[in-house]
């Protein structure tokens, strides 16, 4: 599979994390990115899922 990123983001009182994968379309095959902001705890899970 490819490439991460992580950047930390602080607003407030909260704490966010932005994580950003590259996944493979499995109709086209091509690779697509998927982004999602969360607190620091669940960026792990999601990397992790496919």
């Amino acid at each position: 599979m490819a490439k991460k990123s992580v950047a930390s983001l602080q607003t407030g009182s909260k704490r966010l994390t932005k994580a950003i994968k590259m996944v493979k379309s499995p109709k086209t095959g091509a690779y697509m990115f998927v982004e999602s902001i969360m607190s620091p705890e669940h960026v792990n899970d999601f990397l992790s899922k496919n």
